[in-house]
């Protein structure tokens, strides 16, 4: 049955307060008895107590820093952000074909509009109205028996094109046009509320964050929300959005993704050949019940997330 389902639209869990009930043991009478009697002295005059140096504070970590590597050299500048539409659509366009281009990318505030979306992906929401790419074509099928409702496998096939496209991108290549572009990036990333702040930084920070996303074996049990289906289990509900979308997509298709993630982050981070795709995926897991990560439940420009 084809139903259309935002994962999104979620309730918020609830954290559990607790308690903690401090017991203070009297021993005045105890030690007095010991060295009145037991030692058959005059009582012992109390002890001053040596003064306790607190343990030094811990400086907080430093947050890990992935400098852009240098682009090739380029004899053409750049065009201001506010009109670098063209610009990057032509050489995605060039990239990856013009047709598919068309096809897949929403051709307005593409920078900024990529910046918002991944900044969004670990968050539990992402701006619907600022993905850069057009929504995937069909509903997502949810699979009826009685009482039971299950993600159906044949969603999968709803992202075949989009998985062919990935599939063949040469990362290398991909990654040297963000590298050539990247200055629109942070002027974008900083735009967006984070003056200062390294938008790399941030794209390594999510690409890790996605690469967690768990590959979960058999079916996966949704439940009716308030107006769409969830995931039945609260611990895959309270992932984020990014994790979400991997785990709607199905093992095959994530981990196509997963693989390009790990590919592309070498390259952003180092400028150095990806290595050939790794057996192991970081974030398999044997069950769906996992802990979900902690990130930020807002976002600057966030409403409900893509489908």
């Amino acid at each position: 049955m084809a139903t259309p389902w935002d994962s999104e639209d979620s309730f918020w869990q609830r954290t559990v307060l607790y308690s903690v009930i401090a017991a203070v043991v009297v021993v005045g009478g105890g030690v007095f008895y010991y060295f009145k009697f037991m030692k058959g002295g005059d009582e012992a005059p109390p002890v001053a107590a040596a003064p306790r140096t607190p343990p030094p504070a811990q400086a907080p970590a430093e947050p890990e820093h992935h400098p852009v590597p240098a682009p090739a050299a380029e004899t053409t500048p750049l065009p201001p952000l506010n009109d670098s539409d063209p610009a990057i659509t032509g050489a995605l366009s060039q990239f990856f074909g013009k047709k598919s281009v068309e096809e897949m990318l929403v051709p307005e505030q593409v920078v900024r509009n990529i910046v918002v979306t991944i900044d969004n992906l670990p968050r539990k929401k992402v701006a619907e109205q600022r993905r850069p790419v057009k929504a995937t074509p069909g509903e997502t099928i949810a699979v009826t028996s009685g009482e039971s409702i299950t993600l159906s496998p044949e969603n999968a096939a709803r992202y075949a094109a989009a998985m062919k496209l990935i599939r063949n991108t040469d990362t290398k290549q991909l990654g040297a046009l963000y590298i050539r572009f990247y200055p629109l990036f942070q002027q974008s990333y900083e735009d967006l509320g984070y003056p200062g702040q390294y938008f790399n930084d941030r794209l390594v920070e999510v690409i890790d964050h996605l690469l967690k996303t768990p590959t979960l074996r058999g079916p996966i049990p949704l439940k009716q929300g308030r107006v769409f289906y969830e995931f039945a289990d609260p611990d895959l509900e309270a992932r984020s959005a990014g994790q979400k979308l991997l785990l709607r997509m199905g093992n095959e298709n994530a981990e196509i993704i997963k693989n390009k993630l790990r590919e592309l982050r070498v390259v952003i981070t180092t400028s150095q050949d990806p290595p050939s795709p790794s057996s192991a995926a970081p974030g398999d897991a044997a069950a769906p019940a996992v802990t979900p990560d902690t990130s930020p439940t807002a976002a600057p420009a966030a409403a409900a997330a893509p489908k």
